[in-house]
């Protein structure tokens, strides 16, 4: 096997029911919950509207 090539470097807190807030080790802060569809299946209506984790690997990997 290679040697690793690169560590991510980041700490996740719980902030709120379904939230969750990540800080990166560059120091940008990344909310992460639920919306649309997903949040009315589970019927979380209380919750606030925040990117599921997956809208940022999309995103992340169109960059």
């Amino acid at each position: 096997m290679s040697e690793t090539f690169y560590t991510s470097r980041a700490t996740i807190e719980k902030v709120q029911g379904v939230h969750r807030r990540a800080v990166l080790e560059v120091g940008a802060v990344v909310e992460f919950g639920v919306h649309g569809a997903i949040k009315a299946h589970y019927k979380l209506e209380d919750a606030r509207d925040l990117p599921l984790p997956v809208d940022y690997v999309v995103a992340a990997t169109g960059a």
